[in-house]
């Protein structure tokens, strides 16, 4: 597969996106499965989100959380934000990269978010000010960028539409969000495909979900179009409580092994990710979806 880039950033998001959808995890286990992967390889970790508690109760203790992460400077940490309020608490927390969402699908943004999409398009121009003002990148993430669970299809042009507006406001980067794992190869390619033709220049992430089964095809086809960004949760932890059906995330450890076979590069040791993995699954008691934690790789033997 020559074609596809040679190395490739994952950032894992599950010490947020993976644990908003789990009971709530005392704080210090939260401190120490961000403070374990940074031991891993990785150059990027999704750590905390500044929301409301009464709407994730699991993100209440952000600040503590944040507070005593053992910061590597090598490590790129970033916070969520649902608007200029939470934007404000992490930026003055100390963080330099912050996320902001905006759902394609009208009804899954005003569950999510209690507004509009164009609403919070303008909201977003705001943070997005504010963050370059305080010398921070600021990410947009589409939501339900390959379908709604309310409304079913997104049309891909709204989509692409509202992903360009966010980069014409200057964000540093765009993130499509396949919310319930409704994505397919070819929905990927046709995105993409609207995206770069309106923003050929943006820098562009996916997170894909694997609730269907095709997490892994779709990260495939969007490194075939040439995507060097992909977000993963340790585990296959995930979810949004905002959307029914909304299982894991794909596995960190099993992008850093499919990777690996595909000759492209990470960075991630994924030895020492497994065993990451092993303490995230012992954090929330419960066995979590990632097949290459149950197998290991292809190259452990029987004994």
């Amino acid at each position: 597969m020559s074609d596809v880039p040679a190395r490739v950033v994952l950032r894992d998001v599950g010490p947020r996106d993976g644990l908003q959808n789990e009971p709530p995890v005392a704080t210090d286990g939260k401190v120490r499965l961000i403070d374990a992967l940074g031991t891993t390889g990785l150059t990027e970790i999704e750590a905390v989100s500044y929301v409301h508690p009464r709407a994730i109760p699991q993100m209440a203790d952000a600040a503590e959380v944040w507070g005593a992460v053992d910061r590597r400077p090598e490590i790129r940490y970033s916070a969520l934000v649902p608007n200029l309020v939470g934007a404000h608490r992490a930026l003055d927390a100390g963080f330099t990269d912050i996320e902001v969402v905006v759902s394609a699908s009208a009804t899954h943004n005003l569950r999510n978010i209690n507004r509009s999409s164009e609403e919070s398009l303008d909201a977003i121009a705001e943070v997005i000010e504010v963050a370059h003002a305080a010398g921070a990148s600021c990410q947009v993430i589409v939501a339900t960028a390959f379908g709604c669970p309310y409304e079913g299809e997104v049309p891909e042009d709204l989509v692409a539409s509202y992903a360009a507006r966010a980069h014409r406001d200057g964000a540093d980067s765009i993130c499509f969000g396949d919310t319930t794992g409704m994505g397919s190869p070819p929905r990927v390619r046709r995105l993409v495909g609207r995206f770069r033709e309106q923003a050929p220049e943006a820098t562009l992430a996916l997170h894909f979900h694997d609730t269907r089964g095709t997490g892994m095809a779709n990260l495939v086809a969007a490194l075939e179009l040439g995507v060097e960004r992909f977000d993963a949760s340790v585990g296959g932890l995930g979810g949004c409580p905002y959307a029914p059906g909304a299982s894991g995330n794909i596995a960190t450890e099993e992008a850093v092994y499919l990777l690996d076979e595909l000759g492209v590069e990470t960075g991630v040791d994924l030895d020492r990710l497994l065993e990451v993995a092993d303490l995230a699954q012992r954090l929330v008691g419960r066995e979590l979806p990632s097949r290459v934690l149950k197998a290991g790789p292809r190259t452990r033997l029987a004994v």
